[in-house]
C-alpha cells in the first residue's frame, strides 16, 4: 500500500500591497516533481500576490520549503493544464479554475 498523501498544503504568499506573508490552506496535486494548486478565480488575492511576487513558502505536513510559483497559461500549455486538472478531479472531484505550479527552490 502506498503512503497516503496529505489532503492540503499551506501556501504562503507575500501580500502585494502589505508586504506581509499571507497563508492559505488549499488542495494540491503533484506531477513531474512540482506541486499544483487550482484557483477558482484569477481574482483571488493569493493568485494576484503570486503574479506580483512568485516567491512562496509551502508547508505540507511536517515539511516546509521555499519555492517559486507561476500561473499556467492554458493556451500555451494545454496538455499540462489538462493533466493537472484531471489529477485534481481524480483526487478531489473538482479541477476547474486556474492552475498554479509551485517548484521547490
Amino acid at each position: 500500500m502506498g503512503e497516503q498523501q496529505p489532503t492540503f498544503l499551506y501556501l504562503s504568499t507575500t501580500g502585494r500591497k502589505s508586504g506581509l506573508l499571507r497563508e492559505i490552506e488549499i488542495w494540491f496535486t503533484r506531477h513531474g516533481g512540482c506541486f499544483y494548486v487550482i484557483a477558482e478565480h484569477n481574482s483571488s488575492q493569493w493568485v494576484q500576490n503570486i503574479a506580483a511576487n512568485p516567491k512562496v513558502k509551502v508547508r505540507i505536513g511536517e515539511e516546509t520549503f521555499s519555492g517559486s510559483a507561476r500561473i499556467l497559461d492554458p493556451t500555451t500549455e494545454p496538455e499540462l493544464n489538462a493533466t493537472v486538472q484531471g489529477l485534481s478531479r481524480t483526487k478531489y472531484g473538482w479541477g476547474e479554475g486556474s492552475v498554479v505550479e509551485i517548484r521547490r527552490e
